[in-house]
Parts: structure tokens; sequence; C-alpha cells
């Protein structure tokens, strides 16, 4: 008889399970490559990587900014506290690091497509070319058949049959001309397409280089100020009641420096973020950044200070409608203001004012286009004229003073936000600050420059004003 021997149950084992658990999630992440892709950090490393994986990644980058972002917001709001300045300074790091990562790999982006289309736009220009020679090839062809009159073709060693051979020849090349100039005219349609588009990427290349710099100083002021802290806080030498006494100090400085405006008196900085502020709520365009516009107007230097920019002119009661003269020199200058379009909506609004048309300081013309722009905000006539209406519903006032600091900041945060710097970002800040000052072109050779220094002013204000804001 046999004995039914007991089986053996399995003993548990807790590192084969854990195996286990690793096997099946590597398999999972192996036939599934797309879920690690969604995970992936936000990083530096750009080199080799396609564009889908860039995008990835960027998209890592975009999720790292919010939640530093959301977090940047909460200390913000928190009790007041060496504890709170430190994590809101190190949000403000994180956030700037994340901006630095992910306007890297747009740059790489954006390089690659610059390429592309490049390497499209070579391609186009050689079948131009190559049409161009086929169609002086044709016409040569048609010419040489031309050539012959009746009398030649008569008395010509041709046979009546070679004769005709010859008509057939010169109707296919009339036709391959026609399809070759239509051939020519699509490719040179889309070839000027292609160059809109590269000029287009350029433009984002150059906005995205622009806008790395102001996050590299970002994260570099940021530092320095957690380093500080630190100390303090460590050292205990202060309390946080002597820091806050110190940093109101500051912010009394702050608003007391005096803020320089183009064609008018210099107002305090508190007064005019004030301004500013009221702008942005009727316009939702950023207070700092229309400080910006105006810092640039007034001529603020790489040093930070102030130069208030010269030129001035006036107009003069002349025979030639919009001539005038310079304000301190007496020089003549033809067209102060461009006559057909600015002096009568000048001289409607100079008369409402009660002001005398001779004596109100005008910009002067530049080496391009026209002078006559008034105020901080240095509007022209006839489009100061058009946003009248616009502007009194905002203030409350029948006649908006182009040269009144309040209704010059409101009049430049409307045509801002016209422009697109509602967006707040700063490729759509960068690029209404370039078409403030040069119109509807966008950020050219021209006018980068100026979009460049406004993003750069911004972003010292905004340290100003996040001060302030932070007490």
């Amino acid at each position: 008889m046999k004995v039914k021997r007991k089986k053996k149950r399995p003993q548990f084992n807790p590192l084969k399970i854990i195996f286990a658990l690793v096997l099946i999630l590597g398999f999972f992440a192996v036939s599934n490559p797309n879920h690690i892709l969604a995970q992936d950090a936000c990083t530096d490393e750009i080199l080799g990587k396609s564009r889908t994986r860039l995008e990835q990644e960027l998209e890592a980058c975009e999720r790292e900014i919010a939640k530093w972002t959301a977090t940047l917001n909460k200390t913000k709001s928190d009790s007041a506290s060496f504890t709170r300045d430190i994590a809101t300074l190190t949000a403000k790091i994180n956030v700037a690091k994340a901006n630095i990562k992910g306007k890297n790999i747009a740059i790489a982006n954006l390089t690659k497509d610059i390429a592309t289309k490049q390497s499209e736009i070579s391609v186009l220009d050689t079948r131009i070319t190559k049409g161009k020679k086929a169609i002086a090839d044709i016409l040569r062809k048609t010419n040489d058949i031309n050539s012959y009159s009746l009398a030649e073709a008569m008395l010509s060693d041709k046979n009546l049959s070679e004769f005709f051979v010859d008509i057939d020849t010169y109707a296919s090349a009339e036709q391959a001309l026609a399809n070759l100039f239509a051939e020519l005219r699509k490719v040179r349609a889309l070839t000027e397409s292609e160059k809109t588009a590269l000029n287009k990427k350029r433009e984002a290349e150059a906005a995205a280089r622009a806008a790395l710099e102001t996050s590299k100083k970002e994260v570099e002021i940021a530092n320095a100020e957690k380093k500080t802290l630190l100390a303090v806080s460590q050292s205990r030498e202060k309390t946080y009641e002597q820091v806050l006494a110190d940093r109101q100090a500051k912010a009394a400085q702050i608003k007391a420096v005096l803020f320089p405006l183009r064609d008018a008196g210099p107002i305090s900085f508190g007064t005019a973020l004030v301004y500013a502020q009221e702008a942005n709520r009727e316009t939702g365009v950023r207070a700092a950044f229309i400080l910006g516009i105006f810092a640039t107007e007034s001529g603020k230097g790489s040093d930070g200070t102030f130069g208030r920019n010269v030129g001035q002119c006036l107009l003069t009661n002349t025979p030639n409608k919009g001539d005038g003269k310079g304000r301190n020199t007496g020089t003549f200058f033809s067209q102060v203001m461009k006559g057909t379009r600015d002096v009568d909506p000048f001289l409607e609004i100079i008369k409402k004012l009660g002001l005398d048309p001779y004596s109100q300081p005008v910009s002067c013309p530049q080496s391009v286009g026209y002078g006559g722009a008034m105020g901080p905000a240095q509007f022209i006539p006839s489009t100061w004229k058009i946003m009248g209406e616009r502007l009194s519903k905002a203030l409350n006032k029948a006649v908006p003073d182009p040269w009144n600091p309040r209704d010059a900041f409101m009049a430049a945060a409307m045509y801002l936000a016209d422009l697109g710097a509602g967006k707040g970002t700063y490729e759509a800040e960068r690029a209404a600050a370039c078409r403030y000052n040069g119109g509807n072109t966008g950020c050219t050779s021209r006018t980068a420059g100026y979009g460049n220094t406004v993003m750069k002013n911004a972003a010292e204000i905004q340290r100003d004003v996040d001060f302030l804001q932070g007490l």
C-alpha cells in the first residue's frame, strides 16, 4: 500500500515576486515605448534626438513649468517667513530652468525646420534655373522656325513633308513653352511661400534665443537672492521682522525712483506702476511690459539709468503743411509730420486741449518715415484720434491728453493689446513691441533691436514689481 505524500506548499519568496513584477513592467515598457516617452523628464540633452522625441520632451518641460508655477503662486499666498521666501525663490528658479530647457528644445526644432526650408528653397531655385534654360532653348527653336519666310520655304531644298514637320515642331514648341511658363510661375510662387515661412522660423528662433537669455538672468538673480536669504536664515543674526523692515525700506526706495517719460515730466515709479496696473486690468497686457515700452521710449541705458530722448520738434505755421523745426536748435525739418495724414488731427486734438499747436513738442523725423508722434507713448495724431472714443470710455474722460502720463499708459496698453501682447508670452510681447516701433512688419532687422530692448527692460522692471508684490 502506497502512502500518499503531501505536496509541499511553495514557500513565499518575496524576491521572486519582485523579480517577476520587474519583468512584467519591463515587458510593458518595451512593448509600449510611447508610455516611456510620455513620462520623459524635461532635459537638456538634445543632440541626436528626433523631432518627435524632442516634442514629447518639450511637453514634459511645459508640465514642469506648470507644476512649479503653481507652487510659486501658492508660496506667494503663504504667510511671510524665511521658509516661504526660500520656497518662492526655489520655485522661481525651477520655472526659469524649465523655461531654459524648453527654449533649448524649441531652438533645436526650429534649427531643424530652418535647415529643411533652406534645402527646399535650394531645390526650388534649381528648378527655376532649369526652367529658365529650357524656356530659352524653346524660344531659340521657335525663333529659328519663325525666321523662315514664305519665299524661303518655297525655294528651300526641303520637301513639303519636311516643311510640315517643322510646323508641327513649332506648335509643339509653343505648347511646351506655355507649359513651362505655367510651371515656372507655380514654382516661383512656391519659392516665395517657402521663403516667407523660413523668415517666420528665423524670427521665432531669434525670439526663443532672446527669451533664453532672459531666463538665464532670472536664474542667476534668484540664485543669488536665495543664497543671501539662506545665509541670513542660518546665521539668525537678523530676525525675519528685521529682514521685512529692510525690504519695506527698499520698496519705498523703488517706488520713489523717478520714472522719466518722453516729452513729459518724470513721475515716480510707484505712480507709473499704478497707471500700468490700471491699464493691465483694462487690457490684459502685463504691467511690467507696458513699463518696459515707456522705459525704452524714454531712453533707458544699458547701465539702468534714464537719459531722456532728445531731438524734439515743433510744427511750424508755414505754407508747406507739415514742416517744422527743432525745439532746441531751430533746425528746419521738412515734414515733421505727414501733412496729408496728421496735421489736421493734430490741430483738432490741440484745440480741444486748449494748447498752442506751435509750441507743443512732437517727435522729429527719423532716417525712415515721418515724425509728429505725441507724448510719452509716441502716438501719431491720426492714430490717437482713432483711439479717442475707446480711451474716453476707459478713462471716463471727455478729452484724453496724449501728454498726460495716465492717458498715455492706457493708450499704449490698448494698442499693444491690439498687436497681440495680451497673450502674455515672451514671443507675443516681443512681436508686439516690434510692431509698436515699426508698424505691422513684425521683428525685422530694423525693429528687432527695439523689441529686444523692451523685453530686457520689462524683465528688469518685473523683478521690482515681484519684489513689491512679495512683501
